[in-house]
């Protein structure tokens, strides 16, 4: 899908054909709409396909006058209709191009993304696409705050499920903290790219930005790197808490595993009673006609004792 949108009567307004200064935002563009805008701006091609690839990574290039800077997004994971479960931790990343030529902005992307609608929003009477850089880095410091209200919502998720898991520890809230913890190292890898990509826009020498500009950028390198910090440090919290669970687990299998072994023993005694006296060979109290009675509580008595010694050992924390 192509949109143009060209700087009119103080704001963005969305308009059928291409202008002199305007801002193409392509979502998951045809070939036709590809070809077109080959055509109005002369960038080059592999500047429009490549953030068509979900494997691209974040980057920095200029040739023949056109500048592309790619960087990854986040965006929330639309369930599908026929899907009852909601996914626990409904974000990912994708990555969107942006190429600046002239007075034209373009942004490419393979499906549609809450940045560029958020940044329409907010933005449409502000900056025109003609101040192409200034366009370009708000653009961003808006993906930056995206990043950091998703990351915000995701660790309120791990903390109801935290809650959950203190009272009962499920496999369903594990799992699900488990997915939470690989969108935090997705967010993570992503922004370090991103980072590194702003990075280098900042001291290029190929273009050229005034200090209004630049001061831009910083903003957004800022929200970049706050969100980079902020998901480290939820990342960490989070597979920390996963190993704890994981050693409360191993230590109620050990109680268990303890509590079964004793018990065990205990059931042993009378067994080995009963072997004993099962036996087809004289035996102690055969002809004493209380002798069930005797050997039951000789069992019984064995039995009490040990019982007695692990709950005494118990105790002690020695067993």
């Amino acid at each position: 899908m192509k949109t143009v949108y060209k700087w009119e009567n103080g704001g963005l307004k969305e308009t059928p054909e291409f202008a002199a200064s305007c801002w193409i935002n392509l979502v998951e563009p045809s070939t036709t709409e590809l070809e077109s805008v080959l055509s109005h701006t002369q960038v080059p091609r592999d500047f429009l396909t490549d953030p068509l690839d979900a494997g691209e990574r974040p980057r920095f290039d200029n040739e023949d006058g056109a500048t592309l800077l790619i960087v990854h997004v986040p965006m929330p994971i639309v369930p599908e209709e026929d899907d009852e479960v909601e996914a626990i931790s409904p974000y990912r990343t994708v990555p969107l191009g942006i190429i600046l030529f002239n007075s034209t902005v373009i942004t490419v992307c393979s499906e549609k993304t809450p940045v560029t609608t958020a940044f329409l929003d907010q933005i449409r009477r502000v900056c025109p696409p003609s101040d192409s850089w200034r366009f370009a880095f708000r653009l961003l410091w808006h993906a930056g705050v995206l990043f950091l209200r998703y990351i915000n919502d995701i660790h309120s998720r791990a903390g109801v499920l935290e809650d959950e898991l203190h009272e009962s520890i499920s496999n369903d809230a594990l799992l699900k903290l488990f997915q939470i913890e690989k969108t935090l190292v997705y967010f993570t890898t992503s922004l370090k790219a991103d980072t590194i990509a702003l990075a280098r826009c900042n001291t290029a020498r190929q273009i050229a930005l005034s200090e209004d500009d630049r001061d831009y950028l910083e903003d957004a390198m800022v929200e970049y790197q706050q969100a980079l910090e902020t998901a480290t440090i939820h990342a960490n919290i989070l597979n920390g808490t996963l190993d704890t669970f994981a050693s409360l687990i191993n230590n109620n299998l050990n109680n268990v595993m303890k509590y079964m072994t004793a018990a065990t023993i205990l059931l042993a005694v009378p067994t080995l009673v009963a072997s004993l006296y099962g036996m087809n060979i004289g035996l102690p109290f055969q002809d004493y006609k209380h002798a069930f009675a005797i050997v039951m509580g000789i069992s019984g008595f064995l039995a009490i004792a040990i019982a007695t010694m692990f709950v005494i050992l118990s105790r002690k924390r020695k067993f």
